[in-house]
């Protein structure tokens, strides 16, 4: 190969990478980044408010996190701007926004009360989250999945754990005014570590899939239910989140009876069908 030719060669190669460097990238992809970088905001402006005492609005700001992080996958989906980048950024966020905030928020606003059983389950927590975000990007890739186990989380997922997570802080700003303490900390604690443990465990949670398209004819009630759910959040927003928090810890048997049936319909070889797999009924 002569001189020339390897230089013609390497000019082509370096304009290649260039052209790679300074390719644009369709907005389509930049938005849902961009709705996680905020939620990453947001995750830890709640520590900021943590450690200047203003708990409420941290956790208020935790939630909308929750909210944002329903909102990027959605929007990638819609806009087909899925890419493995926006996963990795979206599971580290989720690790910011529902794994170390809640736990510094909690750490701050009660558990300090006892130090090191406190701090102890502060850190449980934030763990059992890191495994939570693991195993969900582990599983995701499974090509061997049953279709039936698309309407179930496997464990409770991390925004909903926050959330649930905080709801000692709920009832404290709400009309129930739940006091503080020592002991009410040792409850807390144990509450916490609760939550924790149904993160981690393999525990299944509905997953809520199956909320597809409104029909025609409910979607003015729909509508109206919406746009009251969101005046009720404006007006009583600790109230709301904790009769939202309530219901989802009371759904979990039914989850996990309405698991245990599909897997043992899958494992006889019934098969589960697309009458089976619609929005969950209570036994």
């Amino acid at each position: 190969m002569s001189e020339e030719s390897g230089t013609k060669m390497d000019e082509t190669t370096a304009n290649t990478r260039r052209k790679r460097r300074f390719s644009r990238i369709p907005m389509r992809f930049v938005l849902p980044n961009l709705v996680t970088l905020l939620a990453i905001c947001l995750g830890l402006t709640s520590i900021r408010f943590a450690t200047e005492q203003k708990f409420e609005m941290a956790a208020i700001f935790i939630v909308l996190a929750a909210v944002l992080d329903g909102l990027d996958g959605r929007l990638a989906r819609a806009l087909d701007g899925a890419s493995r980048f926006g996963a990795e950024l979206d599971s580290l966020a989720d690790f910011v926004d529902f794994g170390v905030a809640p736990a510094f928020l909690l750490y701050f606003w009660s558990l300090h009360e006892i130090p090191s059983f406190g701090w102890f389950a502060a850190l449980v927590f934030a763990i059992a989250a890191a495994l939570r975000l693991a195993r969900f990007n582990v599983m995701i890739d499974d090509p061997n999945k049953p279709a039936w186990q698309a309407q179930f989380f496997v464990g409770m997922p991390a925004p909903a754990g926050a959330i649930a997570a905080l709801l000692p802080i709920y009832l404290s700003y709400s009309v129930f005014g739940l006091p503080q303490g020592r002991i009410y900390s040792a409850l807390e604690i144990v509450y916490l570590l609760g939550i924790a443990f149904l993160m981690a465990s393999r525990i299944p949670h509905f997953s809520g899939k199956q909320i597809g398209r409104v029909p025609r004819e409910y979607f003015i009630v729909v509508l109206f239910a919406v746009a009251v759910f969101i005046l009720a959040l404006a007006s009583f927003p600790m109230e709301v989140l904790i009769a939202l928090t309530v219901s989802y810890l009371a759904l979990l048997p039914i989850a996990i009876r309405r698991h245990a049936r599909l897997s043992a319909q899958s494992e006889a070889g019934l098969g589960v069908s697309s009458a089976t797999l619609e929005a969950p009924k209570t036994p």
